[in-house]
């Protein structure tokens, strides 16, 4: 599906001005201006169905790793699955083909399986975790993964109280959040979410609303950096933007989401670029930066 939706951006791309999200500095933070012109909140905002995380990590002998966690709803409640295998062709990472994930159907357990030909244990608690709109917990949780008798993931508030438990202190493999992939649901576009789109720095609200059938608005840290009027023209699109300074890609289809109905879909897609100087992502294969992607739709 994304192979079709890059496909769209060429060169009758519609392109909006180009908008720094940086702002003016106050003590290290950046201090955002008003988001002019956003929908509030309280009109019918649009629920996380399903939310998955991928991740690298690469053990201590050198063996690289993939590990897909997706949190989604059931009729008990959240739940968690988890996929662990062998560092594959990884250009693009809404492109990955399906994994053996083990579906976690408790809150609080352990669970051991084989992936590839790696070991794999996972502990997890979310049993007393607090969630907000979505099935992915905000805090009182955690998540540590065991590959090869090495800590290849370790996610949650609480993961400092797992790891003095432990017996045996193990090795911490270094991971990175590489692809965040949402599905929200709501009658009318008002997304909300975190992202953090550089090693060590920190973690930025993007906020989506679209007001009506025709305007469309991106917000950061609550400063507005998109904005598309007559959506029903420009539907689809792209901009760079700047997040602390570096250049993130923004693109967007919208089509069947004005067009398509009660059925009607959107998709928008974040992706850090490696530098400024740097051709569109798109068009480097071999580059891997992290990347954001909302699947906006009317209903189930």
């Amino acid at each position: 599906m994304m192979r079709d939706f890059a496909s769209c951006f060429g060169d009758h791309a519609i392109k909006v001005a180009d908008a720094s999200c940086s702002g003016r500095a106050v003590g290290g933070v950046t201090a955002p201006s008003a988001a002019a012109g956003s929908i509030s909140p309280s009109q019918d905002l649009s629920v996380q169905s399903v939310i998955t995380s991928i991740f690298r990590a690469k053990l201590c002998s050198g063996k690289p790793l993939l590990i897909v966690l997706t949190w989604s709803r059931s009729h008990v409640g959240p739940v968690l699955s988890v996929g662990v295998d062998d560092d594959r062709d990884f250009a693009h990472p809404w492109n990955l083909s399906p994994m053996n994930s083990q579906l976690l159907r408790k809150k609080k357990g352990t669970h051991s399986f084989v992936a590839g030909s790696s070991a794999v244990v996972v502990h997890w608690d979310f049993s007393a975790a607090r969630h907000g709109m979505g099935p992915e917990p905000i805090d009182n949780f955690f998540v540590a993964i065991i590959v090869e008798t090495e800590l290849a993931l370790l996610l949650g508030d609480q993961i400092g109280e797992f790891m003095r438990k432990l017996e045996d202190k193990l090795p911490v493999a270094g991971f990175s959040m590489v692809c965040r992939r949402e599905h929200v649901v709501g009658r009318s576009l008002y997304s909300s979410t975190r992202a953090r789109f550089d090693d060590g720095g920190k973690d930025h609200e993007i906020t989506i609303s679209c007001k009506g059938a025709g305007e469309l608005f991106v917000c950061v840290d609550k400063k507005r950096v998109v904005h598309v009027a007559r959506l029903s023209w420009n539907f689809r699109g792209n901009q760079t933007i700047f997040v602390n300074g570096s250049p993130v890609d923004l693109m967007w289809d919208m089509h069947e989401w004005c067009f398509g109905g009660p059925a009607g879909s959107a998709v928008f897609l974040f992706r850090r670029r490696s530098s400024l100087e740097s051709r569109l992502w798109l068009e480097e294969e071999k580059k891997i930066g992290f990347s954001l992607l909302i699947q906006a739709f009317r209903r189930p």
